[in-house]
């Protein structure tokens, strides 16, 4: 193959990709869930690693409360990009909506931290309150393996 023709290879590529990202994201954004993994799965398929893409999919398994499924993709991106507060509060919210509220806490701690948004703090409080409810005492650590 030429040089033009990785270069058109390439370009193709990001086109498709960036397709893919501006059609889930729309429908996502009308709670299409199913609709938007039919378009993401064949463009992570050819860009694995593409960020915006395995967030979009993680947003559509929180949708369809594929929880799991939305963990695996998070643990990943939050890994990634430990600043990402996004996916730091969605792998913290996935985990609590699996009951598991140890898990959950320290990364809606550091979603919380990083953007001061009232959301985020409500959603510590939440969990904070739902551990002491069921007699557990919530650690005070802000990081996650602690």
């Amino acid at each position: 193959m030429n040089a033009g023709g990785i270069g058109h290879v390439f370009v193709h590529h990001l086109c498709h990709a960036a397709s893919a990202y501006r059609t889930a994201h729309q429908l996502l954004s009308s709670s299409a869930p199913r609709e938007a993994l039919e378009v993401l799965e064949p463009a992570l398929t050819e860009d694995p690693d593409n960020t915006g893409l395995r967030s979009l999919r993680a947003w559509a398994f929180l949708q369809r409360a594929q929880l799991q499924r939305a963990e695996e993709d998070l643990r990943v991106l939050v890994e990634d990009a430990p600043d990402d507060v996004w996916a730091r509060h969605a792998l913290g919210r996935s985990l609590e909506r699996q009951h598991r509220l140890e898990e959950a806490l320290p990364h809606l701690r550091l979603a919380a931290a990083m953007s001061g948004e009232v959301d985020h703090e409500v959603a510590v409080l939440r969990v904070e309150r739902r551990l002491v409810e069921t007699g557990q005492r919530p650690n005070d650590s802000l990081t996650p393996d602690a």
